[in-house]
């Protein structure tokens, strides 16, 4: 007896049930992503903040969701937050969970992007009458999103396939709806071998979109070194 099944893996290579499981997963990880970015910056900001509340919020945050499993936070989101009369349905806990354990991450790489940015500049700015809002919008963000996007694009990369553990409370993305298919067909290695092809593709479409960014920002500085020379 054969121990793999060529027509079931080539059957559910393009399997409907499948491929929703990737279009779930795919739009976790972008709007997870987005209100990451959000939070993020926020506590980047309040990381750096001259006041001593909001950094301390801000660090006592980071801490604590990147001490923990993602597991975790999920399944305390979920059953947990309910005896505190606070419900959330699937989709609405494992998005809270990605996004609040993302942005945890993202608020570091910010912080540190901004603050690659030499002080002079922002010191410059504000002897020429710029605002804070200003400084940070034209003079620091432009720089840092250069030593942010490397980094920012790992963690996208991460975010696709740490979207699978959302599995535990249930939502349908790909992992989970590979598992009903191996518990009704019984094909563990073939369905399986599926589910790792569609997330190898996911995280190889990326790299060739960051990789491309990361062209674009470089030849961009190029010029900008040419027009300086000049």
């Amino acid at each position: 007896m054969s121990l793999w099944n060529w027509s079931g893996f080539f059957g559910y290579l393009f399997n409907p049930f499948i491929l929703g499981g990737v279009f779930t997963t795919v739009w976790l990880t972008v709007v997870s992503l987005v209100a990451g970015l959000i939070l993020g910056f926020a506590l980047a900001l309040m990381r750096r903040s001259s006041r001593r509340v909001p950094t301390y919020i801000a660090k006592a945050y980071i801490w604590l969701f990147r001490g923990t499993p993602l597991l975790v936070q999920l399944i305390a989101i979920y059953t947990a937050l309910p005896l505190f009369g606070i419900k959330f349905t699937v989709i609405e806990a494992a998005l809270l969970g990605l996004a609040l354990n993302e942005a945890a991450y993202l608020a570091e790489i910010i912080r540190a992007g901004i603050e690659a940015v030499p002080e002079g500049q922002t010191r410059a700015a504000r002897a020429l009458g710029m605002t804070e809002r200003q400084i940070m919008r034209y003079i620091v963000m432009p720089q840092a999103f250069k030593v942010i996007v490397p980094p920012l694009g790992n963690s996208v990369n991460g975010l696709l396939k740490t979207t699978s553990v959302t599995s535990v409370i249930s939502v349908e993305e790909l992992l989970r709806r590979t598992q009903v298919l191996i518990q009704e067909r019984f094909m563990v290695l073939e369905l399986f071998a599926v589910a790792a092809i569609y997330y190898l593709l996911l995280t190889t479409l990326w790299d060739f979109f960051q990789s491309h960014i990361e062209k674009r920002l470089g030849q961009a500085e190029s010029r900008l070194s040419v027009n300086e020379k000049r």
